[in-house]
């Protein structure tokens, strides 16, 4: 059985990692840990986890009801025992806010994967829990059917996002894997399109997880695209029909409709009795032979630099001739 007041103090720099990271705001965030014999510590409620103190810990039961420390557990406590009740063999559950990854459970956009081997090995899949009333029962269930396809580290629709792991140190590590991971991506999609990795290199990143023993669904014999995940983010951000579109079933509406005119989704652009409107490059309405897209702006600054270098040439030319020798 663990040091309860080694773990305590764990639980307090846990706490002000998470803080220190920006992770959690305020007194956002929570942390637990089983001791064993049907006892968890866990941080207190409305206090700010970059500050806390080992005499601030509470000790719940396996129901949730304090019978231990001064301080009132935290209201979350119920999410935190359905981990635990669910898998026996993990120890601590860190629950916070973290930007980057707390961006894509806003969104309601999975996580893609099969990008990093990091996260493969060490996370796997990352699903979102649909959205309930953080304290609540069933808030704590909504976990429960990922917890059961194996999941270490689940995004809360709309809240932020829990891992959790044998130990408190881990479970951590978790949240600062994910968090970093979803910044990747985000400047990984604004410099070009991101890439995943093919069905062998997975496949070996598999192996070297089952060496390690940590779980997956796909090390059952599922199929190792089985959790590719991430499409909506692979396909662009936008949630919302661009002004002047047509929304598709999606909402989105990118091509279906163009400045306020029918739908041209599929149809040659523009369709016959279309208004054409006119490319202008700095003030210079350019022929119609040239096209009206942004491909004829570059060809125009492409010219413009050509003539541009054609006279400093000839300028330099002229200059040389006319220097005394």
């Amino acid at each position: 059985m663990a040091n309860e007041y080694e773990v305590k103090k764990q639980i307090c720099e846990i706490g002000k990692r998470m803080y220190d990271r920006g992770y959690v705001a305020a007194n956002d965030g929570n942390i637990s840990f089983r001791l064993g014999g049907g006892r968890y510590l866990c941080t207190p409620t409305g206090v700010s986890k970059g500050y806390l103190t080992p005499d601030m810990i509470a000790v719940v039961d396996d129901a949730g009801k304090q019978i231990g420390g001064t301080w009132p557990r935290t209201s979350e406590i119920l999410l935190h025992l359905e981990i635990f009740h669910e898998l026996p063999e993990i120890n601590a559950v860190c629950h916070a806010h973290p930007p980057h990854a707390t961006a894509f459970a806003v969104a309601g956009i999975n996580v893609p994967m099969r990008i990093l081997p990091e996260v493969e090995i060490l996370i796997g899949n990352v699903p979102i829990a649909e959205y309930d009333t953080p304290g609540s029962k069933n808030f704590a269930q909504t976990i429960l059917p990922f917890l059961r396809n194996k999941a270490n580290t689940i995004l809360l629709a709309n809240h932020g996002a829990v891992a959790c792991d044998k130990s408190l140190e881990h479970a951590y590590f978790h949240l600062e894997t994910l968090d970093m991971y979803c910044q990747i991506l985000l400047l990984a999609k604004q410099v070009g399109n991101v890439r995943q990795l093919p069905d062998p290199k997975i496949q070996e990143l598999l192996d070297i997880k089952r060496r390690l023993g940590i779980d997956d669904p796909r090390l059952d014999g599922g199929e190792v695209a089985t959790l590719g995940g991430g499409d909506e983010f692979l396909k662009g951000f936008s949630m919302r029909c661009i002004p002047g579109h047509t929304p598709d079933s999606e909402g989105r509406g990118r091509g279906a409709g163009i400045a306020n005119l029918p739908s041209q989704a599929g149809q040659p652009q523009p369709t016959e009795g279309t208004h054409i409107f006119p490319a202008v490059v700095a003030g210079r309405k350019l022929p119609a032979t040239l096209g009206t897209s942004s491909q004829t702006a570059r060809r125009r600054a492409l010219e413009d630099e050509v003539e541009r270098l054609v006279q400093v040439i000839t300028d330099q030319i002229v200059g040389m001739n006319g220097s005394p020798k």
